[in-house]
């Protein structure tokens, strides 16, 4: 049985009616590698997440709270950011080869093809953005 949720432990920095902002610490992979602070890799970013202001909630800025979003929104945003655009790459890298077009060209049209599909995400944001809903647990 996997996670129901992802969690993420953050620091409220910002309340208003509509949305309260919470500043979480995203770690990386090398983050957790025992050997992160020899080789200066470890990658660990401030976020800032915005959540759907409760009308009914306690919490104020500065207060530490715990930011979740239901696993499978997390494979879904992996599905998104990193598998569709694998495939993309190797079947338009794969599909130009058997045509006869040159390997170098061919990677060049593929990596152009991923850059649009990620042109499209970016446009389509904010339809996105409203398919994510985080919460947050005091």
């Amino acid at each position: 049985m996997g996670k129901e949720s992802i969690s993420h432990k953050g620091k409220v920095i910002r309340i208003t009616p509509e949305t309260t902002t919470v500043s979480i610490l995203q770690h990386g992979a090398c983050s957790e590698c025992h050997a992160a602070g020899l080789c200066g890799m470890s990658d660990i970013a401030e976020k800032a997440v915005e959540v759907a202001t409760d009308p009914y909630a306690n919490y104020r800025v500065g207060d530490e709270v715990e930011v979740l979003l239901k696993a499978s929104m997390g494979m879904k945003a992996v599905w998104l950011a990193y598998f569709i655009p694998l495939v993309i790459l190797l079947v338009v890298i794969l599909g130009l080869t058997a045509f006869g077009m040159a390997e170098v060209p061919a990677a060049v049209v593929g990596l152009g093809s991923i850059g649009l599909y990620y042109l499209g995400l970016y446009l389509f944001r904010d339809r996105l953005k409203n398919e994510y809903n985080f919460t947050i647990k005091s």
